[in-house]
């Protein structure tokens, strides 16, 4: 993403992008993807390669008290009048603000509708006025739809009637990766240790808007004292502003599956029984959405012996920030708008270092192209992957594994991942030995461990041969010139 003047990653989806505009032909697109991961921010860079088109950006109204489909289409004509230099006018009909732009649009012109669902959300005439502008297109602009509520852009263009087959391409816009993410941090001015790297990105992601905050000249505490836990801190007010955005007046319905998951993976009816979410499909709706959201991930558990899933998934809070603001800002509200953080340091929180270990997991696993390919695993080899959770039983001990992958050729790979600025001693080993043992594995199948570090390891662990791959995961920083 972009830093001042500098765009950063994103090649796959702007070489997509090119090579559909390059065609000549009307074409639809729709971006989607988690709010602040940098939707719109890739379409007016698209433009910049485009400078002989002209960008047409227009987007809707953040949903607020007292707003109606009239505020949608003001806010759209006074968009339209800036970009033809014009004085403000009115548009009564969502089909005379369409039939208006179409007058003075251009071939190769590139259109942006972004945030969609707040523009039409208000006017059930809104798509199908939409589909029939789009149906008059002869000529060879590109449009694009894009936002945030995924869950809208899902159920009133992707699903619809009106817009099948319509469709070029559609973008589904995930955090960057972590050498993305790194370089976006030290071109925004952070200096710090690979390990002090990995601590903002545990908390950040890969979501260029928040890796964009940081203040040059400031180490990783301070950066995240800062930007969590100093009053009105932008971190601190983000959770309730995606959630009055997003959510449409039932963000306390979402904020409760999330709190039910703050501390770990829980099956859907062990979320059922801490929320009291009635026996009907509004829970498994709702956490639906937190998934298309990009907030929540469904792990499906499987069978070893027949590959097949089983039918208890696991679901787990996948977004690093938001682990972060329920399992450590959130509680410390109070104190935080008290500014009593002003003399503190943060790493004196209760559980700090650990919490940030399990920050790195998540972080880690939005990233799992990465590890399958520091292990030397093809992902077409690859039968099921994630963490994964083994229940205690009268047959087998219980156990959690924090990357598990099962390949074509019945190797399990179990996956270790430690954070520490130490160097780890012989005693990761006993503690993934105890996972393995665990771990019922059928007849025949091989047993892998693997251990993901940061702070190095000891030399008895480096020479033992226990390990399949030792992975140093500062690596994962580097970027490719």
């Amino acid at each position: 993403m972009m830093a001042t003047q500098v765009f950063i990653g994103r090649k796959n989806e702007l070489d997509r992008l090119k090579a559909l505009h390059k065609k000549k032909t009307p074409n639809l697109v729709v971006v989607k993807g988690r709010r602040r991961v940098g939707k719109s921010r890739l379409i007016n860079f698209f433009a910049t390669s485009c400078p002989e088109n002209r960008l047409w950006d227009f987007a809707g109204l953040a949903p607020q008290a007292g707003m109606n489909d009239q505020s949608q289409r003001d806010h759209f004509a006074r968009q339209l009048a800036t970009h033809l230099k014009l004085p403000p006018f009115t548009f009564q009909d969502w089909t005379d603000a369409f039939e208006h732009l179409r007058r003075h649009i251009k071939p190769g012109d590139i259109i942006l509708f972004d945030e969609i669902s707040w523009m039409g959300s208000k006017d059930p005439s809104f798509i199908p006025k939409l589909k029939a502008w789009w149906d008059k297109q002869q000529l060879p602009i590109m449009v694009v739809f894009c936002g945030s509520v995924s869950t809208w852009i899902e159920e009133n263009i992707l699903k619809s009637t009106a817009f099948f087959g319509r469709i070029n391409l559609t973008i589904t816009l995930e955090p960057l990766p972590i050498c993305d993410a790194n370089k976006l941090l030290r071109t925004s001015g952070f200096k710090g240790s690979d390990y002090d790297t990995y601590k903002l990105l545990s908390i950040l992601g890969g979501i260029p808007w928040y890796l964009e905050q940081i203040t040059p000249g400031q180490t990783a505490d301070d950066l995240i004292k800062q930007l969590c836990f100093e009053k009105d801190s932008l971190l601190v007010l983000e959770f309730d502003r995606i959630f009055h955005d997003l959510f449409n007046g039932k963000g306390a319905s979402y904020k409760k599956i999330l709190d039910s998951l703050k501390d770990g993976m829980k099956t859907l009816a062990d979320v059922r029984k801490i929320t009291g979410f009635p026996h009907s499909g509004t829970l498994s709706s709702f956490m639906e959405h937190l998934i298309i959201a990009g907030f929540v991930s469904k792990q499906n558990l499987w069978s070893f012996k027949t590959n097949k899933p089983l039918k208890q998934s696991l679901y787990r809070i996948s977004d690093p920030y938001m682990r972060f603001y329920l399992k450590l800002i959130e509680p410390q509200r109070n104190k935080i708008d008290l500014n009593g953080f002003q003399n503190t340091a943060i790493s004196s929180l209760p559980g700090f270092e650990a919490h940030i270990g399990l920050q790195l997991e998540q972080l880690l696993l939005q990233n799992r192209n990465v590890l399958l390919a520091s292990i030397g695993i093809n992902p077409a080899d690859i039968i099921a992957s994630g963490p994964f959770r083994q229940s205690k039983s009268t047959t087998k001990a219980g156990c959690q594994i924090d990357f598990l992958i099962q390949t074509t050729t019945k190797n399990l790979f179990v996956c270790e991942f430690k954070f520490k600025r130490r160097e780890l001693g012989a005693n990761v080993i006993s503690e993934v030995q105890d996972k393995v043992t665990a771990l019922k594995a059928p007849r025949g199948f091989a047993v892998i461990p693997v251990l993901f570090h940061i702070g190095g390891v000891s030399s008895n662990v480096a020479t033992s041969d226990y390990f399949y791959r030792i992975i140093d995961t500062s690596d994962f920083l580097k970027t490719e010139d």
